[in-house]
């Protein structure tokens, strides 16, 4: 079940990776974008066919090199934004539109909040702990 399960989510990781890729034709800039995601698409699909793939020297090499850039790319990025900014919020499209922000800002907290806040809610109600099986006891 489990080696299943890992090659499917590395599957439907591949066609995420393609499909963002395929998607960027579009933008001015696509032969950037088209490479950032064909790259993480072609390891997780290799992955997905064979999980011993990521102890092959080349597979690293390539995963290593690919994040080095995507951070170099982003340290670069932040630099040029916090250089290039407009100083009136309102500039942008989110300080015009500040409620949708904040809505938008409470869903992601929420949704990030919750499988924490289930498991500290289930952790703590004794009557289901009592169901648990023996090994999930001991945990924490």
């Amino acid at each position: 079940m489990a080696p299943s399960l890992w090659r499917a989510c590395n599957g439907l990781m591949a066609a995420f990776f393609a499909m963002a890729a395929f998607v960027q034709v579009n933008d001015p800039d696509a032969e950037l974008w088209v490479v950032v995601y064909t790259i993480p698409a072609v390891l997780t699909l290799l992955v997905g066919l064979n999980p011993q793939v990521t102890g092959n020297v080349i597979w690293r090499s390539i995963s290593a090199i690919h994040i080095l850039f995507c951070m170099v790319w982003a340290v670069g990025l932040a630099y040029y934004l916090l250089h290039h900014t407009q100083q009136n919020i309102l500039h942008e499209e989110e300080g015009r539109t500040p409620v949708g922000g904040r809505i938008q800002l409470a869903i992601a907290i929420v949704i990030t909040l919750f499988p924490f806040i289930s498991w500290v809610y289930i952790y703590i109600n004794k009557e289901m702990r009592s169901s648990w099986p023996t090994h999930c006891k001991t945990v924490i």
